[in-house]
């Protein structure tokens, strides 16, 4: 199943196996099981640690395997093949179970040996999904590190049952003792937090008691990224508290566009952007979502940023980075199926709804893209265009009307999300031609309609556009004094990952600017 130098690879890997490993499989007749028994003997031939048997009279989803140690019942559990994005996940978990350290911090990890209670997680998943990875190493991680925390990762394709049953509509899906935990990408952090309910207070008790900042940097995307290491390198106090570091890019699949770098996935580029930060001395502050920003009292005086948990970071500049979010439709009906056939990420969901008639909300390049995309996959895609035209490129244009099973409708104005009440069965839109409402049958909906910044708990503080942009000059300044921004938040004409790091170089040495001047 694997090529040889996939094999190569792996080989390679599990030469750091400290203690033996036992892989657990319980198996059927299918062939999705046969696959699967030949992907575990496959593993076993790379390293004299690994063994395998099949214990096909398991009360357990089949075919699945767990990843344990001889003379232990518990471990990893993948439901189905782990291949496509989650072959990383799997490749982890081998070396997580046979004794290799994990990389996260110390603190964090004693956080999760301590967590008091029993906790059965399961995940589903696509192997196409970019999102999902984050979630099921979280989930195998605690299980490895604490008995009383077990985790199954589920490929929804396989049980497809499960999905229909438990009216899945997007992954990743994350259900906790039979109920739903959360859906989409979730750290390792920001899981425990949840379960941990002592950790919000812990955590605003220390972020509380921090010394004030040179720079602080609100947000950790490409802009926030760039801003602190260039601050970094100018050897003054510098923090970033992000939401989730990397921001939009985590949800962005490949990035062809970044100049010196051919070709990379959104995930990977957000793990480099966090490495390179932490090359420096840089308190980075992650999970945090900024609830407000207090200007300096007098002129060199501290900027206060107020956090959702309550704590309170000071510094004598800030750099807002906070970025950009989807859009949404903001119709009747959305809220409610959000997660139930209502998405936004057409290579994570896609996978879901094989066989099925789907929709695409925009004719901008991001929409004519994910319609190209799933047409592959679902029975029938529907483009739905407010405009008299489509905004996609010409040759993205031209490959979607070659796809015989897309039908684009323009001037066409979304008025409501239709439903069973668990799940999505269609949508009606307005032809702004004639006025007529009309309805299209689907059981997905994709929405594709743009960005949004995130400048909410600027209004009244810092001076925004007409679209909630923050108005910078040419050096990112904002009318607030201090206080500057870069990146997909601000009033720049373009929104590029490239154009947002630039930006970030640009506060930062601004703001150096100003600290050596008051």
């Amino acid at each position: 199943m694997l090529d040889a130098n996939l094999q190569a690879q792996l080989k390679a890997y599990l030469e750091r196996l400290q203690r033996p490993v036992e892989l657990v499989a319980t198996l059927d007749d299918g062939a999705t099981s046969q696959e699967l028994r030949e992907l575990l003997q496959e593993i076993r031939s790379l390293s004299d640690k690994i063994t395998v048997v099949e214990k096909n009279d398991a009360p357990v989803r089949k075919p699945s395997f767990l990843i344990t140690n001889p003379g232990v019942d518990t471990g990893v559990r993948f439901a189905g093949v782990p291949l496509g994005h989650e072959f990383t996940s799997l490749v982890l978990a081998l070396l997580q179970v046979g004794g290799h350290p994990s990389k996260e911090s110390a603190d964090l990890l004693e956080q999760v040996k301590g967590l008091d209670g029993d906790f059965h997680f399961e995940t589903y998943y696509s192997l196409s999904c970019h999102n999902c990875p984050d979630v099921v190493q979280a989930l195998n991680l605690m299980s490895v590190l604490n008995p009383r925390i077990t985790h199954t990762a589920i490929d929804g394709a396989v049980f497809q049952d499960e999905i229909k049953e438990r009216q899945i509509m997007g992954v990743p899906t994350v259900f906790l003792n039979g109920k739903n935990f959360g859906q989409g990408r979730m750290e390792l952090a920001e899981i425990v937090a949840k379960i941990d309910s002592g950790a919000h207070a812990r955590v605003a008790a220390k972020l509380n008691a921090m010394e004030p900042f040179d720079v602080l940097v609100v947000g950790g995307g490409p802009a926030g990224a760039a801003a602190a290491v260039y601050a970094a390198r100018k050897g003054i106090r510098t923090g970033v508290a992000a939401e989730r570091f990397g921001g939009q890019v985590l949800d962005t699949v490949d990035i062809e566009n970044y100049i010196s770098v051919s070709k990379t996935e959104g995930p990977k580029f957000a793990i480099a952007l966090e490495q390179h930060v932490n090359d420096y001395d840089v308190e980075v502050m992650n999970l945090q979502r900024a609830k407000a920003l207090k200007p300096a009292a007098t002129e060199g005086g501290l900027v206060e940023i107020e956090l959702d948990n309550g704590a309170t970071l000071k510094s004598k500049t800030v750099i807002l980075s906070t970025g950009a979010r989807w859009r949404n439709m903001n119709v009747p009906g959305e809220e409610q199926y959000r997660t139930k056939g209502v998405t936004y990420c057409p290579h994570c969901d896609g996978p879901l709804f094989k066989g099925k008639d789907v929709a695409v909300i925009g004719g901008g390049n991001s929409g004519v893209e994910a319609a190209i995309d799933l047409a592959g996959i679902v029975k029938s895609v529907t483009v739905l265009e407010f405009a008299s035209e489509l905004k996609a490129d010409g040759v993205l244009q031209k490959k979607l009307r070659s796809l015989p099973n897309v039908t684009v409708i323009l001037n066409a104005q979304t008025t409501e999300v239709n439903g069973d009440g668990s799940k999505v069965t269609g949508l009606t839109y307005k032809d702004r031609t004639t006025d007529e409402a009309k309805t299209v049958a689907v059981e997905g909906i994709f929405v594709q309609i743009g960005l949004l910044p995130n400048t909410d708990w600027l209004k009244g503080t810092v001076d925004l556009t007409r679209f909630g942009e923050i108005i910078i000059d040419a050096r990112g300044h904002t009318n607030v004094p201090g206080v500057f921004a870069a990146g997909d938040c601000t009033n720049v004409p373009y929104k590029q990952i490239i154009i947002a790091a630039g930006a970030g170089a640009t506060a930062a040495l601004s703001a150096f600017d100003h600290l050596i001047r008051h």
